[in-house]
């Protein structure tokens, strides 16, 4: 026995020594997974394995850098360092990167975020829809997202304008030489289940393989995790069939809760022993999820029998309902010194945010909301990036349309667009045309040297940014100096803290690709600006941990987390279970929500529900969720708000707040 498995309890320590064959290991909310899957790798190192032969697989990158972390600190003498740990999207973008040239593309590809796939998208559509035809490029992007996942068809091409829209998309995305993050995934796949050598190859060097919340995982995760274990099945995964969310964009919970149809004979190991939550919010959470069919069986515990019940409080409307979660958050901090940050209030639907965040700025209670703008998004960062793709692929025609006229040099509108159409023309990339010395005679003289001044500056950082061993970050701030980026955002500010503000966003730019360098210099530029695309997703949750005060929080963006006291407010028939779920059968998906936000709370938990609710722009009688029936009552209590604000605050209950408050300010 390890030093580290001989810390775990009973259950824990039988999923981290059980090594070889198929392993499912179920783990309930707050159960300490990610304990268990570090000290497992360790187990494996210390037995013997060689830790490349270790591929850990999860789906966010906040997860990978969590784990990442625990393991470099347990598996000694740098071997840490050597498991292969990361995401789906960025195990299929390096081995991609590797055997690009199987599936059509050349290894320098470059990967669009939403945003460029977006603006290709309206690209081609405008080149396929008659003049009065409308289409949301974000909803046909969904539908082909799903497609891409699901195997789906949109139809024929000559009959389907959807069809037509996807074959026109990936023709571009191929001739552009850029992937989007679907295309990792059915590329990725593509390679292993049509290339034997490939396959092979990839399966010599990962010989045990973990996946983390594998409940989330869709039918092509599925496909390429069969492709990557062969027989004797060593994979070991982690989930929990009860926090299977993400059905609606295409997580497959049968994967979980019909595991053995992919892996056969497993070894399952239950963790129900919970960590984070009391009894009444567990006992409570358990009565709910029992109702689903289909289920792995489980039941959480604690040893924390904790001293508050759950509290089911119905109020009048939505404003007394954020009224009454804003008082009592901030009477906690003053009666007992709690900070602003013990504080979550979850919710269904991102209309309910806005009654909420109106009690709080009342009451000038700090607060922090999941979904702000990416750091990656913005205008100073997202041009350096674009400047960098295009020294990675000059062939990325909206990286480089973004930076061709930026700062400005003489190349206007009139003659973009002229470079532009020659390119569609030509069926080749805007970079060819701006290189092609029979278009440059069209263009007057003046523009003529400015894109040859371009191309030159492009041409010269191209090869150094493309050599293994460069100094990416040194080339990057060369690069800024030279084409005067700093003076062109000095000229732009109205203020001087605009400047001030996009000097520290280039400045956070240069230590992120800094900082890169220092974990993984082998990659280079490319690697790089692969991370910087996988890691779009990890702001929102990085962004919540930076900022002080209560947090608003969607419940879907609340998995993973924990906060010592959490509300749930609007738990009413239509918002939870959303009317949609009705009809697209997802009621037990809803009912998993529910438990994913009881399930947070460490020691309060409220939930509340209105008799009436404004909704599109009428009020409206509102029915508390048939959810709420099915909890067991034994560690509830019902409250009715409305009417307790219509009874007399108790002197004591005056004392104890002012008391506390005294106490808050004494301490500052």
């Amino acid at each position: 026995m390890s030093a580290f498995t001989g810390t775990l309890n009973k259950e824990q320590r039988e999923a981290a020594t059980h090594i070889h064959g198929p392993l499912l290991i179920l783990a309930g909310a707050g159960t300490g997974k990610t304990r268990v899957l570090t000290a497992r790798i360790s187990h494996m190192v210390s037995e013997g394995i060689d830790p490349r032969n270790i591929l850990s697989v999860t789906f966010t990158n906040k997860a990978a850098t969590e784990m990442r972390a625990r393991v470099k600190g347990m598996v000694r003498e740098g071997r840490g360092n050597k498991v292969v740990l990361g995401t789906f999207h960025a195990f299929c973008a390096r081995l991609l990167r590797e055997f690009a040239t199987h599936v059509g593309f050349k290894n320098n590809f470059v990967i669009y975020s939403q945003s460029e796939q977006e603006s290709l998208l309206k690209k081609v559509m405008h080149g396929l829809l008659v003049k009065d035809e409308v289409c949301d490029p974000s909803k046909v992007l969904s539908r082909i997202s799903k497609s891409k996942n699901d195997g789906s068809s949109l139809g024929d091409p000559k009959e389907s304008l959807d069809a037509a829209i996807m074959e026109k998309y990936q023709d571009e995305m191929r001739a552009l030489n850029v992937m989007d993050f679907d295309d990792l995934l059915v590329l990725g796949v593509r390679l292993l289940e049509d290339h034997a050598d490939v396959r092979a190859t990839v399966q010599s060097r990962h010989h045990y393989v973990m996946v983390d919340e594998f409940q989330d995982t869709n039918s092509l995760q599925m496909r390429l995790l069969k492709a990557l274990v062969p027989a004797p099945y060593n994979v070991c995964v982690v989930g929990d069939d009860d926090q299977s969310i993400y059905g609606w964009r295409g997580a497959e919970i049968t994967n979980i809760t019909q595991f053995e149809d992919f892996f056969p004979n497993p070894k399952v190991v239950k963790l129900e022993e919970n960590y984070r939550s009391t009894t009444p919010i567990l006992h409570t959470a358990n009565s709910l999820i029992v109702n689903n069919a289909g289920r792995r069986p489980k039941s959480l515990w604690s040893r924390n029998n904790g001293s508050e019940l759950v509290r089911i409080i119905a109020n009048q409307d939505e404003k007394e309902e954020s009224e009454m979660i804003a008082k009592e958050v901030e009477s906690a901090r003053f009666a007992s010194n709690q900070p602003w940050e013990d504080f979550a209030v979850l919710f269904r639907t991102n209309d309910q945010s806005r009654v909420l965040e109106q009690a709080f700025r009342q009451r000038k209670i700090p607060y922090r909301v999941v979904g702000a703008r990416s750091f990656f998004d913005r205008r100073e960062v997202k041009d350096i990036l674009c400047y960098l793709t295009v020294l990675h692929n000059p062939h990325d025609d909206i990286s480089l349309l973004r930076i061709l006229n930026t700062p400005t040099r003489g190349i206007g509108t009139a003659t973009a667009e002229l470079a532009r159409e020659r390119s569609m023309e030509k069926q080749h990339s805007v970079w060819v045309a701006l290189c092609d010395e029979d278009f440059l005679r069209q263009i007057p003289e003046k523009g003529r040297n400015a894109i040859r001044t371009f191309t030159q500056l492009i041409s010269k950082y191209s090869g150094p940014a493309n050599t293994p061993g460069t100094n990416i970050t040194q080339m990057a701030e060369a690069l800024i100096l030279e084409v005067g980026y700093m003076d062109h955002l000095k000229k732009l500010a109205k203020e001087p803290d605009d400047f001030a503000g996009w000097e520290n966003g280039i400045k956070e730019l240069l230590k992120a690709m800094t900082g890169y360098e220092e974990r993984n210099r082998a990659d280079g530029l490319g690697g790089f600006l692969d991370e910087v695309t996988l890691n779009d997703e990890r702001e929102e949750k990085d962004d919540i941990e930076k900022k002080k005060g209560v947090c608003l929080i969607t419940l879907h963006a609340s998995k993973g987390l924990e906060f010592p006291n959490v509300y749930l407010p609007g738990i009413e028939q239509g918002i939870l279970p959303h009317r949609r779920s009705y009809e697209e059968g997802r009621v037990d998906e809803e009912r998993r929500l529910f438990y994913v936000g009881i399930t947070r709370a460490k020691q309060k938990l409220t939930i509340s529900h209105t008799r009436t609710r404004m909704k599109w722009g009428q009020k409206q009688t509102c029915l508390p969720s048939p959810f709420l029936k099915e909890l067991d009552r034994k560690y509830v209590t019902d409250l009715d708000y409305t009417r307790h604000m219509n009874e007399t605050v108790t002197q004591e209950e005056n004392t104890n707040f002012f008391a506390g408050l005294r106490a808050m300010l004494a301490d500052e």
